[in-house]
């Protein structure tokens, strides 16, 4: 039988990714936020090559800036797998769109306009060199890479996501900071859960095997455990 864990842990951390593509709805109307209109962006601070980020709520959208208002960036889409229509699929992404890629574990590297693929978002430009200083790679071949990589591609959000294609891009290996720093997370809800698993056990057997009061026993089994559930 496959650990659950791990599992467990994919499953919500696609609930999750889910939030940092899927775009506003509009109140009461149940269409989508139109995208800001062209020029809303001053893209004559972006070179060609540049690693874009867009932050939202949980997590961080990339791309690779390719010049002319261009964009090139990983979006989990079902389309590619149902038609080779270009025109179709070149369309913004919709949320119906988005949700079933991610289900169906489908993408493509696409190729938008600034304003469609930072949806009203702040963006930061080159702030993971800081961390890659010593990798980063010229920014044609950066831009090049990217360009290579436009189409369609399975898609994983622990293992090919868009900050791996970015990072594969400019930085020459593909690697997700965030999904890390997800799973670092979920390691440490794990450990404390056998923690309080193990204090239960202990309580138990001081019970059976040294004679402890029950009162005074079931206070050290239980109080961490409502600590936990309560954190």
């Amino acid at each position: 039988m496959k650990n659950p864990v791990p599992q467990a842990a994919s499953l919500l951390l696609e609930k999750l990714m889910l939030l940092v593509h899927v775009r506003p709805l509009l109140a009461g109307s149940g269409g989508e936020t139109p995208p800001p209109a062209p020029g809303y962006y001053d893209t004559s601070c972006f070179k060609r090559g540049d690693l874009l980020e867009v932050p939202r709520t949980l997590f961080i959208h990339f791309g690779i800036y390719l010049g002319e208002n261009r964009v090139a960036h990983l979006m989990p889409d079902i389309l590619p797998a149902l038609t080779g229509d270009r025109r179709q699929i070149q369309q913004v992404v919709t949320n119906k769109r988005l949700i079933l890629g991610v289900i169906a574990r489908t993408a493509s590297v696409r190729v938008d306009t600034v304003e469609d693929f930072a949806y009203g978002g702040s963006i930061l430009v080159n702030h993971m060199d800081r961390l890659f200083e010593d990798q980063v790679l010229g920014s044609e071949e950066a831009a090049r890479r990217a360009e290579k990589l436009v189409g369609a591609t399975a898609y994983s959000l622990l293992w090919n996501n868009c900050e791996h294609f970015v990072t594969y891009c400019r930085y020459g290996a593909p690697v997700s900071l965030q999904t890390d720093k997800f799973c670092e997370t979920v390691k440490m809800i794990i450990r404390d859960q056998r923690s309080v698993l193990a204090s239960v056990l202990v309580g138990l057997a001081s019970i059976v095997c040294l004679g402890l009061a029950p009162s005074t026993t079931l206070a050290t089994i239980f109080i961490p455990f409502f600590l936990w559930m309560a954190g």
